[in-house]
C-alpha cells in the first residue's frame, strides 16, 4: 500500500511479503522506486494504512493550519504555505537523519520560558496528540470494516 507522496518519489509504502516468492521481491523493487518500502505482518496492514496511507491528509491539515496562523499574523498566504511545508519537510528529515527521538528534537527547540514552549503548551491544552491518535485509530477501524 503506497501513499500519495509516492507521486513525488518520497512515498512510504508497506507490503506483506512471502520471502520465498520472486513476485514479492519484484513488488518491493517497484515500490522502492517511489520512496521507502517496509515489510510488515499482515496483522498490521490496517494500522499502517491508517498511519502512512492516511497520514499525508493529516499532515496537509497541519501545514494548512500553520500557514493560516502565519496569515493571521500578516504573512502572505503563498509565503506561509512555503514556510509551513518546508518546516514540515525539514522536521521530518531531522527525525530520519539525526536518529534522535522526536521528543528530544522538540525539546531542543523549546527554550525555558520561550515562545516555542508556550506554543507547545497551547497545543497540548488543545489535545493535539490525542486528536492524532484518535484519527489514526478511527481510520484503522474503518479500514478493517471496509475490508470485511
Amino acid at each position: 500500500m503506497p501513499n500519495t507522496p509516492s507521486m513525488v518519489g518520497t512515498g512510504c509504502s508497506v507490503m506483506v511479503s512471502d520471502k520465498s516468492s520472486v513476485f514479492s521481491s519484484v513488488v518491493r523493487q517497484i515500490m522502492e522506486l517511489t520512496g521507502v518500502c517496509e515489510e510488515i505482518p499482515e496483522s498490521l496492514m490496517n494500522a499502517c494504512g491508517a498511519l502512512s496511507g492516511s497520514g499525508p491528509a493529516y499532515l496537509y491539515m497541519v501545514i494548512e493550519a500553520l500557514a493560516d496562523g502565519g496569515v493571521k499574523l500578516g504573512i502572505p498566504r503563498d509565503l506561509s504555505y512555503r514556510l509551513a511545508a518546508q518546516t514540515m519537510s525539514g522536521a521530518g528529515k531531522m527525525v530520519m537523519e539525526s536518529g534522535k527521538h522526536p521528543g528530544v528534537l522538540k525539546d531542543e527547540v523549546c527554550s525555558p520560558g520561550g515562545s516555542t514552549i508556550t506554543g507547545v503548551h497551547e497545543l497540548e491544552k488543545s489535545g493535539l496528540r490525542a486528536a492524532f491518535m484518535n484519527a489514526i485509530t478511527a481510520a484503522a477501524e474503518r479500514s478493517e470494516q471496509l475490508g470485511k
